[in-house]
């Protein structure tokens, strides 16, 4: 078994994950969407509704080689969670779950797979662990793809469901109409610069630990998940699609990916009101349903799903802005920081009563890493044996901006810095593998002090 410092070290090494995207690709996913039609369609079912169109992803954009870092993803994979709402501390520790993946991945032959770890998790948890992963490696090659897209503008990635939230009532415990669908991407990532519109790609992704055939029927039904939010005109939103494979039998991981064109997604402003990010979050009513356009004199019926229409531009962009800023401010234990930027529906009362001392005048959990100062919140587990602790917070300055909800001047300081601030490294002033993304967050893991790297070794008396 390999001590607790070769295990952190191991977190920054660089290794290859392998990026399927081709003609031989969109024909599979074709011949997958044929088929569960039919069978959908002998059970007396509709046909699900999918994106009209998908194509590949050009090589310039996503190379079909791309090196990674397991700390990166992790660090991806816990921001994107940390308003999942699916663990049991209500908002504030949804984003360790990620950590227990530590150990689940490790470089061969300079390509990521599973470790012995990883392979027992599978035997347990299957679905979950190539889920999650799945969403870690999705979001990672989403945000490459997008920034060599657009060079001079900002990417950020926002929890679909929370998002739309301050919309829509999705579930029966939302107040509201009910939207009557079960289909929803996962994620919107956000392409924006500031002073303008952003740009809204929404993000469908899945995992199996099966075979490229089952990741040609997850892009099947992610195609499904997409086509459910339309922003703009109908069918013309684009979308990124994603599945991870993660083969259980020593083959080489690898993420399978397509784009549905569009020339929709555009937060254009409604006439006499552009966006301020500053006001407070607003819950908007709006009506389910998408409303497909008239065929000369016939209206055609809705169908299910979440439609943005050029009305709403403002108000959801303002409201892509908060939900971001609530997810970090989740992601640094910050209950009432977190609160002040989501709506009732989004689930501000969930954070109420929790609020961190930073905002204050006593931090919580402080620490300088890389000669920056961050305050967020820490969590202590064992590895191997040895106790180890796990920091996750955000930049100070950029922490206390959005504390008193100065979303502008954050995402001002944010995107002056997107190319500089990243950082992922052994940091052996902390102990331990540091991770900064270009939002000013903060992922470090480190051998907790004043123990020895051995386990103890305890006799009963």
């Amino acid at each position: 078994m390999k001590q607790t410092e070769e295990v952190l070290q191991d977190l920054t090494q660089p290794s290859n994950v392998s990026v399927h995207s081709g003609d031989a690709l969109v024909g599979k996913v074709k011949a997958a969407i044929a088929a569960d039609d039919k069978k959908r369609k002998e059970n007396d079912d509709e046909p699900l509704r999918r994106k009209p169109e998908l194509v590949p992803i050009e090589r310039t954009e996503l190379p079909r080689q791309l090196e990674v870092t397991v700390w990166d993803v992790l660090h991806t994979l816990a921001r994107a969670t940390s308003l999942s709402w699916r663990g049991a501390g209500r908002g504030l520790a949804e984003h360790w779950g990620a950590l227990k993946y530590t150990q689940a991945l490790v470089g061969g032959d300079s390509f990521l797979g599973l470790t012995d770890e990883g392979h027992r998790i599978a035997d347990h948890y299957k679905s979950l662990q190539s889920g999650e992963l799945g969403v870690g490696f999705a979001l990672t090659l989403a945000e490459y793809m997008l920034r060599s897209r657009f060079p001079e503008h900002s990417v950020t990635i926002v929890p679909a469901d929370t998002a739309l939230r301050a919309g829509w009532a999705l579930t029966s415990r939302d107040k509201g109409e009910k939207v009557k669908y079960r289909y929803r991407p996962q994620y919107f990532t956000e392409v924006w610069r500031p002073g303008e519109p952003s740009l809204v790609v929404p993000l469908s992704c899945k995992g199996n630990h099966g075979n490229s055939a089952t990741s040609a029927d997850q892009l099947a039904s992610a195609s499904a998940h997409a086509e459910a939010v339309h922003i703009g005109a109908w069918n013309e939103t684009p979308s990124l699609l994603f599945s991870t494979e993660l083969p259980t039998d020593g083959g080489t991981m690898t993420v399978h990916a397509l784009q549905a064109p569009g020339r929709g997604g555009r937060l254009f402003p409604a006439e006499g009101r552009e966006a301020n990010l500053n006001a407070k979050p607003v819950q908007e009513n709006a009506m389910p349903d998408i409303h497909p356009p008239a065929e000369g004199l016939v209206t055609p019926e809705p169908v299910p799903g979440c439609h943005v229409k050029p009305k709403d531009y403002t108000w959801f962009q303002e409201s892509l802005a908060h939900t971001t800023a609530a997810g970090l401010m989740a992601f640094t234990g910050s209950g009432g920081a977190t609160a002040r930027h989501l709506t009732d529906r989004q689930g501000s009362k969930r954070f109420t009563g929790f609020e961190h001392a930073a905002s204050t005048s006593v931090q919580d959990a402080a620490h300088t890493l890389l000669g920056t100062g961050y305050v967020g919140t820490d969590h202590v587990f064992r590895l191997n044996g040895p106790r180890v602790e796990a920091f996750s917070g955000v930049d100070e300055d950029l922490f206390r901006l959005l504390a008193r909800g100065d979303v502008e001047e954050y995402r001002a300081i944010v995107h002056a810095g997107r190319d500089t601030r990243p950082r992922l490294t052994f940091d052996k002033d902390w102990g331990g593998p540091v991770s900064v993304h270009a939002d000013g967050s903060v992922f470090a893991l480190r051998l907790l002090p004043g123990q020895d790297d051995e386990p103890c070794q305890c006799s009963a008396r």
